[in-house]
């Protein structure tokens, strides 16, 4: 296997970032609209947002993502980094690139001076989940949500 490297996104890689970032809705079964997603690129490029991205590669091919946010806690002093999304490539899943990326996650929160870094994922994930179970813990508390309308 050729050697993973992780690296921040650059505006290059749009291209490369697309596919995973389709591939992250088809496995939840959303459709992001393009809008919002153009939105999210420009954020992970704008060093004044708490929004962060990294492109897992191997070799010229991006094969997996994580996206990450920082924000306030009324719990700790230090920010919370909440691991938004995270991606392989289906034929790479199992070789250790979401512990990776997710590792890469850990050590940037610890730099930027967070207190926990945390993550959902969906109840059916099983496999991820596997992974999840050794390397964090689970917190026992369960997601309730409302969507709102958008702003005009």
């Amino acid at each position: 296997m050729t050697e993973l490297v992780l690296r921040p996104v650059r505006d290059a890689d749009h291209d490369a970032w697309m596919p995973l970032w389709r591939g992250y809705q088809a496995f939840y079964k959303v459709d992001i609209a393009p809008q919002t997603s153009a939105v999210t690129w420009r954020r992970f490029l704008d060093p004044a947002e708490p929004m962060n991205a990294v492109l897992a590669w191997q070799g010229e091919r991006a094969v997996g993502l994580v996206h990450w946010i920082y924000h306030r806690a009324c719990w700790s002093t230090g920010d919370f980094c909440y691991l938004n999304d995270l991606f392989a490539e289906p034929d790479v899943r199992g070789s250790g690139v979401g512990r990776a990326l997710i590792e890469h996650v850990y050590r940037a929160a610890e730099v930027a001076g967070c207190s926990r870094v945390y993550w959902l994922t969906h109840e059916s994930n099983d496999v991820a989940m596997r992974l999840y179970d050794r390397i964090a813990e689970r917190s026992g508390f369960v997601q309730y949500r409302k969507a709102l309308p958008p702003r005009a």
